[in-house]
């Protein structure tokens, strides 16, 4: 039995980028673009610190025995994981790196 084959779907290049760029300026029409851009940045910003936020709450509410079984977890999986896997810095539960 064989699997289907799905084309590969790699990043944009120029060409469908300004493609893009028209249909969107055909749509909402230039002058509407830049506050569209500006209400999806303030979307974002707000979004980001209110998760920032929560996170924050999560930490303030924890006992210390709960903050040390946290910081046991993490170096337990430290030493699990790979460690020539540099691809993102990891912080541990108290903020720390």
């Amino acid at each position: 039995m064989t699997s289907p084959v799905f084309p590969m779907i790699g990043t944009p290049g120029p060409t469908e980028i300004l493609l893009i760029l028209l249909v969107l300026v055909l749509l909402f029409g230039a002058k509407k673009l830049p506050e569209l851009a500006r209400g999806s940045g303030r979307a974002l910003r707000i979004f980001k610190a209110e998760t920032k936020g929560l996170m924050d709450d999560d930490d303030k509410h924890k006992t210390p025995e709960q903050k040390q079984i946290d910081a046991q977890t993490w170096d337990t999986q430290a030493r699990t994981t790979d460690v020539t896997d540099t691809t993102a810095p990891q912080t541990r539960p108290d903020g720390e790196r």
